[in-house]
């Protein structure tokens, strides 16, 4: 199954390549029970962020099921990412509060949200120099132990190129973006395959109640061809371009159902789906930011 896939990051560690999102999932009660469902379902990553305001309800979750599944803090690969309004000298005390909230000891990755600052023109350059000190403070929390990768979110090539150039002795293991047949950039995709650094797509299913990416005519054209859903396509495209996914959902069945992806979408199909002549960007655009 498709929860047994994995990329070898430059530390060496195994990040599973189907992870489980919880953008806009809220409360204590929810997020136990979602966590349940995916817990035993094979989910194994857990992506979060500060901004999502559930990082405390997470970590009592957690405390209460792994030992449900027989499982322990190093059998889960726990996500978390920099508020845009930590960005800069706040970003190492930011990183010690998000695992402090988790309460797992360490993060496996911790993930700049977004390039710009919260309350900086997104014209300035200093949207550039929050970022570097940002960045130059993570690379001291991997050193400290607080957390064992770092990365980024949001970057465009230009954004990649600058952090390549100045990294402070750690390139980005990951780049988190909204990456779907109706979006994706051939540039950035090329950058990070040559630096050795994953993507992981988030809006793989389209934009939060938008139902145009899942209704797509070729998009359920091939998922009927193949006996699957609409989602289990989407995602499975991603990941036969080794692109990491973070599907989201509350109901048993489709958390069960966006975790078998141990399926194949002929080369034929996968270029029908890169194809798509509508294009449309669901979220955030980090090419308004310097």
């Amino acid at each position: 199954m498709a929860k047994n896939l994995t990329f070898k990051l430059k530390s060496g560690d195994l990040m599973p390549l189907v992870g489980f999102g919880t953008y806009q999932i809220h409360g204590e009660e929810l997020i136990r029970d979602v966590l349940d469902k995916a817990l035993g379902a094979g989910y194994r990553l857990i992506d979060t962020a500060k901004v999502y305001h559930n990082e405390n309800e997470i970590g009592k979750a957690l405390k209460e099921l792994l030992p449900k599944y027989n499982l322990t803090r190093k059998d889960i690969f726990i996500t978390s990412k920099l508020s845009p309004q930590d960005q800069g000298d706040k970003a190492y005390e930011a990183l010690q509060h998000s695992v402090h909230n988790l309460d797992c000891e360490y993060l496996d990755l911790f993930l700049i949200h977004w390039p710009g600052a919260f309350g900086t023109n997104s014209a300035s350059n200093n949207n550039s120099k929050l970022r570097d000190r940002s960045w130059e403070l993570l690379v001291q929390g991997v050193k400290d132990g607080l957390t064992k990768n770092i990365g980024v979110s949001n970057y465009n090539v230009k954004h990649m190129r600058a952090i390549l150039q100045k990294n402070h002795g750690i390139i980005p293991a990951v780049n988190q973006v909204e990456w779907h047949p109706h979006y994706h950039q051939a540039d950035l995709k090329k950058l990070v395959d040559k630096e050795g650094i994953l993507l992981q797509a988030y809006s793989s299913l389209g934009g939060t109640n938008n139902p145009d990416l899942l209704t797509d005519k070729t998009v359920v054209e091939i998922s009927k061809q193949l006996g699957k859903t609409s989602a289990q396509v989407l995602l499975r495209w991603s990941l036969q371009q080794n692109i990491a996914v973070i599907p989201k959902a509350s109901s048993q069945k489709r958390i069960e159902e966006n975790i078998k992806l141990d399926f194949v979408i002929p080369e034929e199909d996968m270029q029908k789906l890169s194809s798509i002549q509508f294009q449309n960007k669901y979220a955030w655009d980090p090419d308004t930011i310097a």
